[in-house]
């Protein structure tokens, strides 16, 4: 895969906000189930993302990709759906992060593809 330097500077950014989001959003102590979810997800974001950064590789955009979609619907598996600040921030960051994710898929995918289409 192609370096992608700025989608995972931005994963980076997006993994620590969903991790600290329950603080940041004083919700950390009346819903322990999402600061555990959010905390565990930003920071597996964040560490996939770093990692990116030196080495990318599909299989940590797949990985970022699911935390994502966990992140989008977390808040309804977990109940803290009527907390809305946190439902609209997980939803937001981890849709980000998604999509990311499938712009690095899809980047390095047409790379490869030009790639072989000019080998022939």
């Amino acid at each position: 895969m192609s370096k992608l330097r700025w989608q995972d500077m931005v994963n980076l950014v997006l993994g620590a906000w969903i991790a600290a989001s329950p603080w940041i959003l004083g919700i950390a102590d009346e819903h322990p189930t999402a600061m555990w979810s959010a905390g565990i997800t930003g920071g597996l974001i964040a560490v996939l993302a770093a990692i990116d950064l030196d080495t990318p590789a599909s299989w940590e955009e797949w990985a970022m990709g699911a935390l994502g979609l966990w992140a989008i619907i977390s808040p309804w598996v977990l109940g803290f759906a009527a907390q809305r600040p946190m439902t609209v921030s997980c939803v937001a960051a981890g849709g980000l992060v998604a999509a990311l994710a499938a712009w690095a898929l899809y980047a390095a995918g047409a790379a490869e593809t030009r790639r072989h289409g000019s080998a022939h």
